[in-house]
């Protein structure tokens, strides 16, 4: 089965100074269980709105969306309509695709990440839009020079048709540029306070066992962009006895985590005192967490092995005892029933 890769479309992360409006369209053939053609509007890493063929409507997905819509519920219904066009137009287009590579049946994935990224700081904007077929790149547009990019050589017929439609280039280079920074304001109205609240984690350290790395765990921060986390002795960072982690890796409600693990082993326990795990947004020292190395405060599931019940010459007299007073027992039951002349059987 083909895997629908999301690198072309992760590739357009945004910065720490920037925002980013991003329409994330997804078509499929012969792939169970998921729609035949998927839309997503994302400003920075929030999903606010979403639509696929199986419903056949748009939705918002935050609360502040809802209250942008009340204003203009126009609005919702252009997002609806532009996804069921893309959604013909993505049929028809991996159709061209397959007779084109002289593919058949199976399972084939087209994608298009597009939209904009505005500097907070000059309010400049960078237009994008890229697609992809079956996990790679295959096209994606250059702005500045008002041409298309073929990545491989199958996608060099697109290109030259698609260089011809200069007027659909122009109108492209327009939205992005001026529309969808545009769209970036009017959101931020309603969105802003959302998107940029600052949300600290819960931090703890943990260890599998006591030969074990202790590792800094932190999660439900937001945002991840800025998040640094970190080892320290004497205010100075740790890198040498560093293991792995250190990925920041999204939590299923929106949030993010992080875990940074250091070999222990190699530090004496009397020293253990001097080690800090740090977490903070953009090194901002009034906003850090800091959690020093404490045996005390390390959390584990780990149970030590305890010592046996019964010592092993214990036990074996106990058992051998055990075994003499059944019989003993059994032997009193037969001679009663002796005494009384019944048959043994």
């Amino acid at each position: 089965m083909i895997k629908i890769f999301l690198v072309l479309l992760l590739s357009e992360a945004t910065s720490s100074v920037n925002f980013s409006l991003s329409f994330f369209l997804t078509a499929t053939s012969g792939v169970p269980n998921m729609p035949q053609f998927v839309g997503v509007v994302m400003l920075n890493d929030e999903v606010v709105g979403y639509y696929d063929s199986d419903k056949d409507m748009a939705e918002p997905k935050q609360a502040w969306v809802q209250d942008y819509l009340a204003k203009d519920p126009k609005h919702l219904i252009w997002h609806a309509n532009q996804c069921r066009k893309h959604r013909r137009d993505f049929n028809a287009d991996i159709y061209n695709l397959k007779n084109h590579f002289n593919q058949t049946g199976d399972q084939h994935v087209l994608q298009r990440v597009s939209g904009c990224e505005v500097d907070n700081d000059t309010g400049a904007a960078r237009g994008f839009n890229r697609y992809g077929y079956n996990g790679e790149d295959f096209i994606l547009l250059d702005l500045d020079a008002e041409t298309w990019i073929a990545p491989q050589q199958a996608a060099r017929l697109t290109k030259h048709r698609w260089d011809a439609e200069t007027a659909t280039i122009q109108y492209m280079k327009h939205f992005y540029l001026n529309d969808c920074r545009d769209r970036i304001k009017s959101y931020m109205l309603f969105g802003g306070e959302f998107l940029n609240r600052i949300v600290h984690p819960k931090v703890a350290l943990l260890q599998k066992t006591p030969r074990s790395p202790v590792c800094c765990h932190a999660t439900g921060f937001y945002p991840d962009h800025g998040a640094k986390m970190f080892w320290r002795r004497d205010g100075k960072k740790v890198q040498e006895l560093l293991r792995d982690g250190g990925e920041i890796l999204p939590n299923h409600e929106g949030t993010f985590q992080k875990t940074v693990c250091l070999n222990v082993s190699a530090i004496p326990e009397d020293e253990w005192a001097q080690y800090q795990c740090v977490f903070d947004f953009d090194a901002r020292n009034q906003d850090e967490m800091v959690v020093i190395l404490d045996k005390a405060v390390i959390e584990t599931n780990y149970l030590s092995p305890g010592p046996p019940l019964l010592d092993p010459m214990v036990g074996g007299t106990a058992v051998v005892l055990l075994l003499v007073v059944v019989g003993a027992i059994a032997s009193c039951r037969f001679w009663k029933r002796e005494g009384k002349g019944e048959d043994p059987k």
